[in-house]
């Protein structure tokens, strides 16, 4: 029996990495392993048919049901799932947009044995199942059968995408042609990158994952995983736990943001570099003058300006050869200058505008873009937005998942900036850092509740912190 996950950011069953996830070329690739280690390619339909049905019947219990099936295997596996319903005691039926043109998806459609509509004048029913088209679509659907899926989709009170719904581009993660919203997006032996990027990950509410069986390569990208952090040793002490330096510039309330977050990471000292005095904690330092002595890790970029002294500002930074984490004006004066290299290891931190700024707007998904990124400038990017891609120099990749909308307010990215250094700080691996950094944001966003500013934020980095203790 196919075991079942719910949502690609689940709990990871696989040593405490993320959840893989595949391109189509490592799905196919993936597939055929199991084929060559002897697996019939039938016998992998029917598991994944069967627990696509699983899932369908948990939503919708006996609900009736309705199962587009098209050409290909998706539609067999539309097959295989009418069949598994129909023994649950599920009322279906099936409509099909042409014949069935491969051996698995025409074997499934004999062990249908049962009557066959067309799609285009099919009834509407309660439960609706697109396995009309797979992960392998390269052009979007002709607009008669887009429209009359919206329609079906529209009417139905539950709705299962199979695998992706029909008009996703699997690796790019967009629409080829309208595709209305589904309940659920039911995804076959291994997530996606249209169930983890924007926007085609919003085209469902609700994800799951049918486990067949499928090999992940070690290259593929994954999902973020909660990580486990340490308490201090016995004998820890402030400089031993890392003391993070933020440079302020124009706006230096940015920088006290992101100090305090960074105090409050599990660094054990904060020193906020800033020439003209401002309220802040306590406990973090305040230096005049350029000073990282002792430092583990240097953060430059929250508030710092765009004019000739915050380029100043950057040069000293970035000669004191000190592990550096780079964000907001920082990121654009490194574009604007052509800085293509930064102290190892280094973070940086932009947002969409700020890494075309950086690296240009290039091809293939945020996933490979991200990658590329990192390879180019030799230091972990964190491409931030709705769907925050984390990429080393190394190739490995992870993608975050959807954070509290709230956080879409000033200075949230700033306490980002300052978690990374922090963590920078500690650990000194700065894949891990950003990792780290990004998981205690958006648990420390779900715990501030709604409304919040991001002082507010601040506050809940430690309780997120040690909920991963």
């Amino acid at each position: 029996m196919s075991s079942l996950t719910s949502e690609p950011f689940a709990a990871s069953r696989d040593g405490g990495r993320g959840a893989p996830i595949l391109s189509v070329a490592q799905m196919r690739a993936a597939e055929q392993a199991l084929f060559d280690a002897g697996v019939e390619p039938y016998a992998l339909m029917r598991r994944a048919g069967e627990g696509a049905a699983e899932i369908i019947l948990r939503a919708g219990c006996e609900r009736e049901a309705l199962v587009l099936c098209g050409p290909g295997n998706n539609g067999g596996d539309g097959f295989v799932i009418a069949r598994a319903l129909r023994e649950f005691g599920v009322p279906v039926r099936v409509a099909a947009l042409g014949e069935s043109g491969t051996e698995s998806s025409r074997k499934a459609r004999a062990e249908w044995d049962g009557p066959v509509e067309d799609m285009m004048t099919a009834a509407p029913a309660p439960q609706l199942v697109d396995a009309l088209f797979g992960i392998g679509l390269r052009r979007g659907l002709a607009p008669e059968i887009a429209g009359r899926l919206s329609e079906l989709v529209d009417a139905a009170q539950h709705s299962y995408a199979v695998d992706v719904p029909s008009g996703v581009d699997s690796d790019a993660a967009v629409a080829l042609s309208p595709v209305s919203q589904f309940t659920h997006c039911i995804a076959l032996g291994a997530w996606k990158p249209a169930h983890v990027l924007m926007p085609a990950r919003g085209l469902a509410q609700q994800h799951c994952l049918v486990d067949i069986g499928i090999g992940a390569p070690e290259d593929c990208a994954r999902s973020l995983a909660r990580p486990g952090f340490d308490a201090p040793a016995a004998d820890a002490h402030k400089y031993r736990r890392g003391l993070v330096c933020v440079v302020a510039g124009a706006m230096p309330g940015a920088a006290v943001l992101a100090a305090e977050a960074a105090a409050r990471s599990g660094a054990g000292y904060a020193r906020l570099i800033a020439e003209d005095g401002i309220a802040h904690s306590y406990a973090i330092v305040r230096s005049m003058s350029f000073d990282a002595d002792r430092a583990k890790a240097l953060l430059i970029g929250p508030g710092l300006g765009r004019d000739d002294a915050a380029w100043a500002r950057l040069a000293t930074a970035l000669q004191a050869g000190v592990p550096t984490v780079a964000d907001a004006d920082a990121l654009w004066l490194m574009g604007a200058r052509g800085i293509d290299s930064l102290p190892a290891p280094a973070i940086v931190t932009p947002h969409e505008g700020e890494f075309v700024q950086l690296f240009g707007d290039g091809a293939g998904n945020k996933i490979e873009r991200t990658r590329a990124a990192a390879a180019r400038l030799g230091a972990v990017v964190i491409h931030k937005g709705p769907d925050s891609v984390i990429a080393a120099p190394d190739g490995r990749c992870v993608v975050a998942p959807a954070a509290s909308a709230w956080l879409s307010t000033a200075g949230t990215g700033d306490v980002l900036a300052g978690l990374c250094a922090g963590r920078l700080a500690v650990g000194g691996d700065a894949f891990a850092a950003a990792c780290e950094a990004v998981w205690l944001h958006g648990e420390a966003g779900r715990r501030a509740g709604a409304a919040f500013i991001a002082d507010d934020l601040l506050a809940c980095v430690p309780p997120a912190l040690a909920s991963a203790l």
